[in-house]
């Protein structure tokens, strides 16, 4: 189950809560980066060798990103995975 609600500037989704906080924080950061350089969920996927409905999946909470997978993803939206890390405790 999903629950939306509106953050001052954005909407951002709520996965499910089998999903840590920490865990939607690395998503939501994905997401963002994501969608700040103008990649689509499709281009993405293509980068990857997957179906689009693979980067819907996690962005949705409905798939649960291994940490191979993270790497590659926040290196592709131009991050450092371990940059994304220090923000968890």
């Amino acid at each position: 189950m999903k629950m939306r609600f509106r953050n001052s500037e954005k909407r951002v989704e709520q996965m499910a809560s089998v999903y840590s906080e920490e865990y939607q924080r690395v998503i939501i950061a994905l997401k963002k980066a994501r969608k700040e350089r103008g990649i689509t969920q499709a281009q993405l996927a293509e980068a990857l060798g997957r179906p689009q409905s693979f980067i819907a999946k996690i962005e949705s909470g409905e798939r649960r990103l291994d940490v191979v997978e993270f790497v590659h993803l926040a290196r592709l939206v131009g991050l450092e995975p371990g940059d994304i890390l220090q923000g968890i405790r």
